[in-house]
């Protein structure tokens, strides 16, 4: 019988498609529901994230017999993040340039208030909101493709710190035919 090495690649791609599609649910749930962008209701959408990057860290640990080291905890959970990003910022793209683009019109609209009050001139304005324009969606991919990883660091630091159990060496020898380590 043949040790395959177990990967967190699969377990995070499944998490992260997941993720993704549950995000695009809540996007045009509060587009339906007129939920205003500058709303904190847009905070809720981090609780899905959270959720399955923990749920990715978990499947993993599972899937290793119950243990699982710091490091493993952590690339699970990051990996999961780096997917999560990337499908999301092809759909945040696809949104806002395609789907919906009166979602990137009310946003400049919003900007635009915001530019009034810090004491910008029209021209300033203008040229914002031009550039807005022309490279908003662009601009929102790339963004979620940095701020997505970076969260998802934050938070895979703190679930691979919950989840962390090493196998002592009375496990090892328990499960000597059993436990491999994924890392060999």
């Amino acid at each position: 019988m043949e040790n395959v090495k177990k990967s967190y690649t699969n377990v995070a791609a499944k998490w992260a498609v997941i993720y993704v599609i549950t995000s695009i649910v809540i996007t045009y749930a509060f587009q339906f529901l007129n939920v205003d962008q500058a709303s904190p209701a847009k905070y809720l959408s981090y609780i899905p994230f959270i959720a399955f990057l923990l749920l990715t860290q978990k499947e993993y640990k599972d899937q290793l017999g119950g243990f699982l080291t710091f490091g493993q905890g952590f690339m699970s959970g990051f990996m999961y993040s780096v997917f999560g990003g990337i499908i999301l910022a092809v759909f945040i793209y696809i949104y806002l340039g395609i789907l919906s683009p009166q979602i990137l019109e009310q946003s400049l609209t919003s900007q635009h208030d915001k530019f009034v009050e810090q004491g910008m001139s029209e021209d300033q304005i203008k040229n914002a909101t031009e550039m807005g324009k022309k490279y908003g969606a662009i601009l929102g991919a790339v963004a979620t493709l940095f701020i997505i990883p970076i969260f998802g660091a934050i938070v895979a630091l703190i679930g691979a710190a919950v989840f962390k159990k090493e196998p002592s060496i009375l496990d090892i020898e328990q499960n000597a035919g059993s436990y491999t380590d994924p890392s060999v």
